[in-house]
């Protein structure tokens, strides 16, 4: 990765304001013109930028700006950052190894027929394919149609199962969820509301139970009656 320097214009700021260097060292330095480092020090450009010191930052340091400043053909270095940032990687196509590309149509066909709502720049995407080749293995115009398999492509290799599960999401996203089929159960508060026959009282069964009270309680009496006397 190329060492460059953070914040240019904010770090010109900060040396034109903190430091005696000429407009071209500044310039040099921080990849700018020295009429637009002049501009600066005239307050006519950079208005609105807070100055960032270099130093702070660890790209410069105080003795390379005290030997700038004593000889003027001297041009500021950038120092060696302590911590490398990576580069970003640019998007693009995914590679697919020589070994693995004779199973990209199969995982193609496995996709097409397992995930039909995915479309052709996510199916693209997950394992490097062409729109045209997507079409003719849709429509079986594949030259090697008759010897195509289904083949998971996270089981091939050709991507992750995080990768698959981002694009089917993306695809599904907004979709109404397909109408169970079949018997299904009814919800908690259909249920609650629905009381068994068993359940119900019948007014016949008050009626009986009435009856029987009062001949208990006429059995009772009699009793009591015979044993008096």
């Amino acid at each position: 990765m190329a060492n460059t320097l953070l914040m240019p214009k904010a770090t010109a700021v900060w040396l034109v304001d903190n430091t005696a260097l000429s407009f071209e060292q500044i310039a040099q330095f921080c990849g700018l013109h020295p009429l637009e480092v002049k501009a600066i020090a005239d307050g006519e450009s950079a208005q609105g930028i807070k100055g960032m010191d270099p130093i702070m930052t660890g790209q410069l340091s105080r003795e390379e700006i005290a030997k700038a400043v004593a000889d003027p053909n001297h041009r500021l270095k950038l120092l060696d950052p302590k911590v490398r940032v990576p580069e970003s990687k640019r998007k693009g196509p995914r590679y697919t190894p020589l070994s693995k590309r004779q199973d990209r149509p199969n995982a193609i066909l496995w996709l097409v027929r397992n995930h039909p709502e995915l479309k052709d720049a996510q199916i693209s995407r997950l394992v490097g394919t062409t729109k045209s080749t997507i079409d003719q293995i849709r429509e079986r115009k594949h030259w090697n149609s008759a010897s195509l398999v289904p083949m998971d492509p996270v089981t091939l290799g050709l991507c992750s199962q995080i990768d698959l599960d981002i694009e089917v999401q993306r695809a599904s996203h907004g979709k109404q969820p397909a109408a169970p089929t079949g018997d299904t159960l009814l919800p908690a508060s259909m249920t609650e509301r629905l009381t068994p026959e068993t359940e119900k009282p019948k007014d016949e069964d008050k009626e009986l139970d009435a009856n029987a009270v009062f001949a208990k309680l006429t059995a009772l009496k009699s009793k009591d009656k015979e044993e008096d006397e």
